[in-house]
C-alpha cells in the first residue's frame, strides 16, 4: 500500500540515521577525550574502579612525597653522626698521644675542647625540617620518630597508612635535659670494660651540657696531673663510643637504604596502577579512528537513504496529472 500520510520507508532510514548519529557522537566523544569510559554512565563499574584508583594513586604520590622527606630526614642524621665518628676518633687519638713520656697535656686538652665543640657542633646541626635525631633539649625523650612508607588498601575496602619506625635512642648523641639518654653525655664504666673487672665502677662522661642527671662520673679532660691508669679508661670509654656510634651509623645506613627501596616500590607501584586504570578506561585510538570513518561514511549513506525515501513520496504527484 503506498501511503502519503505514513512513509515507511523514510522513518525506517531516519530510525537507522539516528542510530548511527548516536554512534558517530559517542566516537567522537573518546576521540576527543581519550577516555572509553569517561564517565559513569559510561561504564558503572570500570569508572568506580578507575576513580577509587585514581584517589590511591594520589596518596601513594603523596607518600612518595614523605618517604623523600623521611630519607632527606634520615640523610642527615647519618651525614652528622659520620663526621661524629671521625671526631671521635680524633679524640681517641689525642688520650693516645697524652699517654706518651714528655708530652704536654694541657695543650692536647686545649685540642680535644675544640674537638668537643665540633661534636656539639655536628649534632646540633643534624636538624632538617625541624627534626634532629641527634640533639635533644626537652625533658621528655626523643622517642620513636615515624617515616610514612606507604598507603595500604585491603580486600575489605579498608584503607592503612603504614610508616618506617626508628627509635631515636639508638642515634641520640647528645640530651642537656638527661644525660643518661644519649652517647657523648651519658656515663660509662671503664671497669666494666676491662677485663677482668674490679667491681669498682669508674665512670667517665665525654661531653657536659649543663645535666644534674645521669652524668655523675669524670668529665674526660686531662691535665699534666692525670696519669696513665686515667688515661686508659678514658681511651677505652672513648672506644666503646665510637663502637657504639658505629652501631647506630649502620643502623641509620639500613634505614636509608629500606627508604630508597620502598621509594622505588612506590613508584612502580603508582605507574602499575596508571597502567591498570588505562586498560579500564582509555580508548584504543587505532580502533576509534578507524570506527569515526565508518561511521562517517554510514551516516552520508543513511543521509542518502533518508532523501531517496523522502523523494518517493513525490512521484505519486505523477498519478493526479492530465
Amino acid at each position: 500500500m503506498t501511503s502519503i500520510m505514513t512513509n515507511a520507508a523514510a522513518m525506517a532510514a531516519l530510525q537507522t540515521l539516528r542510530s548511527i548519529d548516536n554512534n558517530l557522537e559517542t566516537t567522537q566523544r573518546r576521540v576527543s577525550s581519550g577516555y572509553r569510559v569517561e564517565t559513569a554512565a559510561d561504564n558503572a563499574g570500570y569508572w568506580s574502579i578507575a576513580t577509587t584508583m585514581r584517589s590511591d594513586n594520589a596518596a601513594l604520590s603523596t607518600v612518595s612525597d614523605a618517604l623523600g622527606l623521611g630519607a632527606a630526614t634520615v640523610d642527615t642524621a647519618y651525614t652528622a653522626l659520620d663526621n661524629v665518628v671521625d671526631v671521635m676518633s680524633s679524640i681517641k687519638a689525642k688520650l693516645v698521644a697524652a699517654s706518651e713520656p714528655g708530652v704536654d697535656k694541657n695543650k692536647i686538652n686545649e685540642e680535644m675542647k675544640q674537638l668537643k665543640n665540633q661534636l656539639i657542633s655536628s649534632a646540633q646541626s643534624a636538624s632538617f625540617s625541624g627534626e634532629n635525631w641527634l640533639y635533644n633539649t626537652n625533658t621528655a625523650p626523643l622517642g620513636t620518630k615515624q617515616v610514612v612508607s606507604s598507603f595500604v588498601r585491603g580486600a575489605d575496602g579498608s584503607v592503612q597508612v603504614t610508616t618506617l619506625d626508628f627509635d631515636t635512642s639508638e642515634s641520640l648523641l647528645i640530651d642537656t635535659a638527661d644525660a643518661s639518654r644519649a652517647f657523648l653525655t651519658k656515663d660509662i664504666d671503664a671497669d666494666a670494660l676491662v677485663d677482668p673487672a674490679t667491681g669498682t665502677p669508674r665512670n667517665y662522661y665525654l661531653l657536659n651540657m649543663g645535666s644534674t642527671i645521669g652524668a655523675t662520673g669524670q668529665e674526660i679532660m686531662i691535665d699534666t696531673n692525670t696519669d696513665k691508669a686515667t688515661l686508659d679508661d678514658m681511651i677505652a670509654v672513648v672506644d666503646n663510643v665510637i663502637q657504639q656510634l658505629t652501631d647506630a651509623a649502620a643502623t641509620l645506613g639500613a634505614i636509608t637504604s629500606r627508604i630508597e627501596m620502598q621509594d622505588n616500590f612506590v613508584s612502580n607501584l603508582m605507574d602499575v596502577i596508571d597502567k591498570g586504570i588505562g586498560r579500564l578506561v582509555d580508548a584504543d585510538m587505532n580502533e576509534e579512528s578507524t570506527r569515526l570513518k565508518a561511521l562517517q561514511t554510514q551516516q552520508q549513506l543513511g543521509i542518502q537513504a533518508l532523501s531517496i525515501a523522502n523523494t518517493s513520496a513525490e512521484k505519486l504527484l505523477t498519478l493526479f496529472q492530465r
